[in-house]
Formats: structure tokens, C-alpha cells, sequence
């Protein structure tokens, strides 16, 4: 088997063009760049903006320890994509808020992985979507069985 058919490789090639068009879009957009976990988070609190949201959330859904949730949330806040908000009734607890900048950076984004998603899908029919979803389904539970 040559290199150009490892399915590895080709998955890497794949992950290497998606990740540079990111980058060059955050660049022509003028979004700044978020590292990490930390678009992740900003999704995270997006979609749950409607909901007391607490760094224990944060740490249960991101399957990270405390210390390196309080390392991410206060980055967060220095950028001025989240604040910390005392709740009454507990002044130990403070739950995290988006700021309308980090609103406006996820709405951004949202409409940036809309357009890429239909460039990565242009050419393909519904079905050829669908087997590669589940091809790439099996090959990562492939990836996690071998890790334990």
C-alpha cells in the first residue's frame, strides 16, 4: 500500500486543508482567532445562553480538570469573550456569561462554517455524504477501541 492510500494519511491531508481555509477565512473575515477549546466553549455557552452555565458545566462537558478550566475561562475573560457573574443567593458561585463580542464573533463563525460545509459538500450527493459520515463514524470508533 502506498502513503497516497493510507486511509491516515489522507484524513490528515483532509484535516490540513480544512484547518489552513479556517485560517485564511479568519484572516479575510477579520475574526480573531479563537485556539483550542476555546470556539468550543464559546458554541457551548451560545447554545445555552438561556441557562446558568458554571465552570463544573464547563468541566463535565469538555471531559477537562478544574485547573485547566479556570486556565481557559480566565483567558476567556482577558480577551473579553466572557464575563463571571455572582448568583444570588451563593456569592461562591459565578456563572459565566458570553459578551455581545463573543456573541457576535460565534455569529461570524456560524456563517463561516455554513459556507464551508457546502464547499465540502459541493459534487456530493446526500448519499455519498451520508456513507462518508458513517465511514468516518466507524473509523474513529475503529481509533477508540484501540485505546483502551
Amino acid at each position: 500500500m502506498t502513503r497516497e492510500n493510507d486511509i491516515g494519511f489522507a484524513i490528515r491531508r483532509l484535516s490540513n486543508a480544512v484547518r489552513r481555509d479556517v485560517e485564511k477565512s479568519h484572516t479575510t473575515l477579520g475574526i480573531e482567532p479563537v485556539k483550542g477549546i476555546n470556539g468550543w466553549a464559546i458554541s457551548y455557552l451560545y447554545e445555552n445562553r438561556d441557562k446558568d452555565v458554571f465552570q463544573r458545566d464547563f468541566e463535565e462537558k469538555f471531559s477537562i480538570r478544574r485547573s485547566t478550566a479556570s486556565r481557559m475561562l480566565k483567558t476567556m475573560e482577558q480577551k473579553g469573550f466572557i464575563e463571571r457573574v455572582g448568583v444570588e443567593g451563593d456569592a461562591r458561585l459565578k456563572k459565566i456569561v458570553l459578551t455581545e463580542k463573543a456573541c457576535e464573533h460565534h455569529k461570524r463563525i456560524l456563517n463561516d462554517i455554513k459556507n464551508r460545509e457546502k464547499r465540502l459538500r459541493a459534487g456530493l450527493d446526500d448519499g455519498e455524504v451520508r456513507l462518508f459520515l458513517d465511514l468516518a463514524k466507524r473509523i474513529i470508533a475503529n481509533m477508540e477501541d484501540n485505546n483502551d
